[in-house]
């Protein structure tokens, strides 16, 4: 669910960066974003 909602919903269709490193940190950045996303949410106003 969590891949699907970075594919869907944060245009995260394709790797931008060359090699395996790159795509990994690429996919962490994006993992840690949504995760922040998350964070907001659940913290009080």
């Amino acid at each position: 669910m969590l891949f699907a909602h970075l594919k869907r919903h944060l245009k995260i269709r394709r790797m931008r960066l060359r090699g395996l490193a790159g795509a990994a940190e690429e996919f962490l950045l994006a993992a840690t974003a949504q995760n922040l996303r998350r964070l907001a949410k659940l913290a009080p106003a």
